[in-house]
């Protein structure tokens, strides 16, 4: 009963925060969402000068912001404004890029560039990542404002460009840093990673707090040939060559490592998930940790298997000159996601050991920015749990490494501990980001702006 109370009282205080606040929010939201900001045709100059309009007309003043735009990257803007505090403490960064991945109208089943509301759901690219964070922090900025609200420390928004063109011309949370430290440099960050996971039914089952995530490195894969002429095939055929290397990758996984994060992940899952999943997951924890049961578990989910060991998938394939031709060259893009504290060299060498072709060179793709794991601090884990259990009675918080990368690894590098804190819940499946008809739930927006808002103001109390 005190629980059902606990959880009444939250969402009564959401609904009343949504009502006040909800039309901001939703504007802001279908504004960023509806400018193109992909790679190819998009601008986020446009975007960050339109997040900069929203707050001066919330109050802030044209000094409090600042618009950076990298030379020769025109189109590559980022914005940052500051609510000045006390100064009790240092400052707290709010970090959400505004580029998204490509997405294809003809792929799409509406177009990913129009904000639809549909089935209790927002659906567009961006949609979810990470434009729900960016209109969030914008929302809340503007009504710290308007509250009057004199936090103890700074409170700095960054919003920023490249996260998702990697490797790319500019990414914009790497130039602040080396071009603009001072307007970002803050004592903790909060960032994209982490989330809820919902039943089915909608039920929250766990809420994830990002503690670290994997190192992104991708790799080259390129065969040459004298090629020839197609009517007189040869047996040493580049693309045969290049295709018996990626199937003997395909045939390979990394070994299985448990952090003492990744440990406690599973841990909680064990007792979470449905009776025959959760005795898989009992039986990898142990020592020596079944094999039997981990490939069950990868079977399952793909993003457990993700969570315990380097992954390296093939993404791109590149071929051949003419129909008519021999091919005199064939390329793969192969992408890795390392585990942390496991070295590039070491992954580079394993993939030249597993291909087992000489002839099949293996060149890195950029330079990995390997970063540590933030340290938790018990103060940040603190606050989080007693908002989340002002808004989700009895949902645990749980510590997680995440799969994917952020613009968290150029924060942690340089000393600025950065955690994948959102307060936006998903059912089964996810919101399908980079994917085909992005989504988000209506009610996890609304929630999010409000866990945020009070997870700030409890950080930044005086």
């Amino acid at each position: 009963m005190k629980r059902f109370a606990l959880a009444l009282l939250s969402a009564l205080h959401v609904a009343a925060w949504a009502q006040a606040d909800e039309p901001l929010l939703r504007s802001v939201y279908r504004e960023l969402v509806e400018i193109n900001t992909t790679p190819s045709a998009g601008d986020c100059t446009v975007a960050a000068r339109a997040m900069a309009a929203r707050l001066k007309a919330g109050g802030f003043r044209d000094d409090e912001m600042q618009l950076i735009v990298p030379p020769g990257g025109e189109k590559h803007g980022n914005l940052v404004a500051r609510l000045k505090g006390t100064g009790a403490q240092r400052p707290l960064l709010q970090l959400a890029h505004v580029d998204v991945v490509e997405a294809r109208r003809e792929d799409w089943t509406r177009d990913p560039f129009k904000l639809v509301e549909e089935g209790g759901y927002f659906y567009a690219r961006g949609s979810s990542d990470d434009k729900s964070m960016a209109a969030i922090y914008v929302a809340n900025m503007v009504r710290f404002r308007q509250e009057g609200f004199r936090p103890a420390r700074d409170l700095i928004l960054a919003l920023t460009c490249g996260e998702e063109t990697v490797p790319g011309p500019f990414n914009g949370v790497e130039y602040l840093l080396q071009h603009h430290r001072a307007l970002i440099d803050a004592e903790l960050a909060l960032n994209e990673g982490g989330g809820g996971a919902l039943t089915a039914e909608g039920r929250p089952l766990f809420h994830r707090v990002q503690a670290g995530e994997k190192v992104f490195q991708s790799f080259q894969l390129e065969v040459v040939n004298k090629g020839g002429h197609s009517s007189v095939p040869e047996p040493d055929n580049a693309i045969y060559r290049l295709a018996d290397g990626l199937a003997r990758l395909a045939r390979f996984s990394f070994p299985f490592k448990l952090s003492p994060v990744t440990r406690a992940y599973f841990e909680h899952l064990s007792k979470t998930e449905k009776p025959e999943v959760a005795a898989d997951i009992r039986a990898i924890l142990r020592d020596p940790p079944d094999p039997d049961a981990q490939a069950r578990l990868w079977q399952f989910s793909a993003s457990y298997n993700a969570s315990v060991r380097t992954t390296c998938v093939a993404t791109q394939l590149d071929a051949g000159h003419a129909v008519n031709a021999l091919p005199q060259r064939a390329k793969a893009m192969v992408n890795c996601r390392i585990l942390p504290g496991e070295r590039v060299d070491e992954v580079q060498a394993t993939l030249e050991r597993v291909v087992a072709d000489a002839r099949i060179r293996i060149t890195p793709v950029g330079q990995a920015t390997e970063a540590p794991m933030p340290p938790m601090k018990e103060s940040l884990l603190a606050a989080i749990q007693a908002v989340n259990e002002e808004l989700w009675p009895g949902v645990p918080v749980v510590l997680s490494l995440t799969a994917g990368a952020t613009d968290g690894r150029f924060l942690n590098q340089s000393g600025i501990w950065t955690y994948g804190v959102t307060g936006l819940f998903h059912p089964p499946g996810g919101s399908n980001a980079h994917g085909l008809n992005e989504r988000l739930r209506v009610q996890s927006l609304l929630e999010g702006a409000e866990f945020q808002y009070r997870l700030v103001k409890r950080l930044a109390a005086p």
